[in-house]
């Protein structure tokens, strides 16, 4: 087995680099989304990441995964399949930074399915803080109501906070699979499960039509994603997930500022309120959970 130092400072950097890169891509596939469709766009930058991330993984594999690391594999290829559709699909009927904004529970879920999954408790602090942040949620949505009162907006807010629950989910996975495969076989194996879905998906939607004019964007799309998907692997492989959490919350600045040059979004009193306001319910639960992440094996 490989040895992996713990450098928590690199990973937190590490980390704000990812969501960075990812947060650029957001604005991309929001683009592309409105231009070619979700399902276009998704299948066309899935075959593209797999291009990619065979490019990466296959001349330096040494070995196939264990059937465990696999399943693991699967699981979380699926958990973010479906987080992706759903935040994809929402950030085109919602500002950017509103849509981020709504994401920042999801580190909070994830505390709160931490008692289910790794027989912890709750507490008071952690129950406060929830409380705290579902305000926040309710703050933006009533904002996002007065300001617009198509169906289509809410259903995009609906589907954004369906997304930030499975990107709970996802939070719960990282460091589990960061510790198990090293990065490139982390994306390799990514790539290929949410192309499967997606083919999946095809006799249902039909095949999707070439994306003439838009193909640059989706490879620009495809090395954002496996190029932020790399450094959050590299980081939660050397940093626990309590730590480095808190650097989603830098997202909300690149979506302010993607959405504000790409889309001509403004950053309206009500999400930046309901975006303090679930930041502070999230570090209120998480308040004295970070410690010093320990040295850790990949298996």
């Amino acid at each position: 087995m490989n040895r992996v130092a713990q450098h928590p400072v690199q990973a937190f950097a590490a980390a704000l680099a990812a969501v960075a890169v990812l947060s650029i891509m957001d604005a991309v596939m929001k683009h592309l989304v409105l231009a070619i469709g979700l399902v276009a766009v998704s299948i066309w930058r899935a075959i593209a990441n797999l291009f990619f991330s065979s490019a990466l993984y296959l001349p330096r594999r040494q070995q196939w995964p264990t059937r465990k690391t696999l399943w693991i594999h699967v699981i979380r290829g699926v958990d973010v399949m479906v987080m992706a559709a759903l935040f994809f699909w929402g950030i085109a009927r919602v500002p950017l930074a509103q849509a981020l904004a709504l994401t920042f529970i999801a580190p909070l879920i994830a505390m709160l399915l931490a008692p289910l999954f790794l027989k912890e408790r709750l507490n008071a602090r952690l129950i406060g803080g929830a409380i705290a942040a579902f305000a926040g949620v309710l703050v933006i949505v009533v904002g996002q109501a007065r300001a617009e009162v198509q169906p289509d907006v809410l259903l995009g807010i609906a589907a954004v906070i369906g997304s930030a629950i499975c990107y709970s989910g996802n939070i719960l996975m990282m460091r589990w699979q960061a510790l198990a495969a090293k990065p490139l076989e982390i994306n390799f194996f990514q790539a290929i499960v949410v192309l499967v879905l997606w083919l999946a998906a095809v006799p249902i939607f039909g095949i999707p039509a070439w994306p003439q004019g838009q193909i640059g964007w989706v490879v620009l799309a495809s090395i954002l994603s496996t190029t932020g998907g790399l450094l959050f692997a590299w980081a939660y492989a050397r940093g626990e997930a309590s730590y480095l959490a808190v650097t989603e919350y830098s997202g909300f600045i690149w979506a302010s500022i993607c959405g504000w040059v790409a889309f001509s979004e403004r950053v309206s009193l009500y999400t930046l309120a309901g975006a303090v306001m679930i930041i502070g319910g999230c570090l209120i639960g998480a308040r004295g959970k970070v410690t010093e992440p320990p040295e850790m094996d990949y298996t």
